[in-house]
């Protein structure tokens, strides 16, 4: 097809993804240089190590990195319909079929690969079976939140006025990068003191200096606990929420969280209008914003394309159960863990999804009430794929590079075929591990695939067999 060599490049390459995400200015860079490098000097191999089937050119010489790093859009050497043909069914199952027996995975073990220009399954074993996806589902909640409001948009932190003269009322839109910290950058997280800033100016311009503050979180039904309970991956699930209530300097990964995020933003934002000449009385309260209260200032998020790419790389779980919420939002139903997983699967069905029998019981995938098939992952990812919707190319610019970046940039040691050429998301669990992303193949066509396993008793040995089956389909040119 003539969008082979596009997406080919979008799945694998630095240089494909220039302008794709927070991360081009180094990152990515990066990985160019360091497959360049490894192509120089037959670092990346193609041939038999993991499939047993030669994907060397001629002469036994690793592809040059320029086949594999091509942008977006560039044009392959060889302009045909399809110049590249799909892996064999048989061929497939010779490479992965034997990987998918190692006593190292769990009882339960699926696989599904796909081939992401016609969306047709190549391998399967056990696919449509139900299992606990863990982070994985991070996939299936960028999608229905890319496809329900569109990758440009922005969730709103408002400051409007209260019911009293001299009250104002800090509404939470559902921003949990909202940040007390100083951010740089044309894109970077919005400010909380740049809402101050801004407050504090049209309080000024209105005559006001003495006000009461309170904080708005009814964007957001309950409970905001997750169902683990407090947990240092996730804080409450609140409309209004700094720095994802850590309580520490942290950005990413496990960290203390605040019990009440959103009296805590109310505080730091109240604190903020005192340094700037505004007098507060009393504590920030609780309270519900009028429908038509007037607005005194906004901040807006970063796009929904870079919380996505955020989201996905660090698998970041705040982030996750906020987009799920905005999605339930769009579809105008309760906005809590329950109504967001309805939203969610709602969203899939409308995409033509296989998602009978899925589960989606929050958006992050700390839940093991979560349940989808290596079948549906896979799908996910041919949708992202499709040229004819650009808006969900974040699902695929988002995906963590194997050796590289994100939950995969330690991995892959002992699947180097995959360094730089697998992106995948990874889900870990207790017992619980799976792997979905794209590949290029030994003879550069677009392939998707999902692996997942259940009760493994080693999850480090589980993992490095994921990560063998995926270095298998990117080292494998399987006819």
């Amino acid at each position: 097809m003539p969008v082979v060599s596009a997406l080919v490049g979008l799945a694998v390459a630095a240089g494909a993804v220039t302008a794709a995400g927070p991360w081009d200015s180094g990152q990515r860079t990066a990985e160019k240089d360091r497959a360049e490098a490894a192509s120089s000097t037959g670092g990346e191999d193609h041939g038999e190590q993991a499939s047993g089937r030669s994907g060397r050119t001629a002469g036994g010489a690793t592809p040059p990195a320029a086949a594999v790093l091509a942008a977006l859009g560039v044009a392959s050497p060889a302009e045909s319909p399809d110049p590249v043909p799909p892996p064999t069914r048989p061929g497939l199952a010779d490479a992965l079929s034997p990987l998918l027996k190692d006593p190292a995975l769990g009882p339960l073990r699926t696989a599904s690969v796909v081939d992401a220009s016609t969306g047709k399954q190549l391998y399967g074993s056990r696919a449509g079976t139900a299992a606990v996806p863990a982070s994985t589902i991070k996939i299936a909640t960028a999608v229905a939140a890319l496809d329900a409001l569109g990758p440009d948009h922005r969730i709103e932190t408002a400051v409007v006025k209260g019911k009293g003269a001299d009250e104002i009322v800090l509404v939470g839109g559902g921003d949990p990068t909202l940040t007390a910290r100083e951010a740089k950058g044309p894109e970077a997280p919005a400010e909380l003191s740049d809402l101050a800033d801004r407050t504090a100016r049209a309080l000024k311009e209105g005559g006001t200096k003495k006000v009461t503050v309170a904080y708005d979180t009814s964007r957001y039904g309950g409970p905001e606990q997750h169902s683990i309970g407090p947990n240092p991956n996730l804080a409450p699930v609140s409309a209004l929420m700094v720095d994802e209530g850590r309580l520490d300097d942290s950005t990413g990964g496990p960290a203390p969280r605040s019990a009440e995020p959103a009296a805590d933003a109310a505080k730091a934002f109240a604190g903020m209008l005192r340094d700037r000449g505004v007098e507060i009385k009393g504590d920030p309260r609780r309270a519900t914003a009028g429908e038509r209260a007037g607005k005194l200032a906004t901040v807006r998020s970063q796009p929904l394309s870079a919380l996505v790419e955020r989201m996905l790389t660090a698998s970041d779980n705040d982030i996750a159960e906020a987009l799920a919420r905005q999605t339930a939002i769009a579809a105008g139903g309760p906005v809590t863990f329950d109504g967001a997983g309805k939203a969610v699967s709602a969203r899939l069905k409308r995409l033509g999804l296989p998602v009978s029998g899925a589960r989606f019981a929050d958006g992050s995938g700390l839940s093991r009430d979560d349940k989808v098939s290596a079948d549906l992952l896979a799908q996910l990812l041919v949708r992202a794929a499709d040229t004819r919707r650009t808006g969900l190319r974040p699902v695929l610019t988002g995906l963590p590079v194997a050796g590289f970046s994100g939950t995969l940039r330690s991995r892959y040691a002992d699947a180097p075929t995959g360094t730089g050429m697998v992106r995948a998301k990874t889900g870990t669990l207790t017992g619980v591990n799976t792997l979905a992303g794209t590949v290029v193949d030994a003879d550069g066509r677009l392939l998707v695939f999902a692996f997942m396993t259940s009760d493994a008793v080693d999850a480090k040995a589980a993992q490095s067999v994921l990560d063998r089956l995926a270095s298998a389909v990117a080292n494998c040119g399987c006819r």
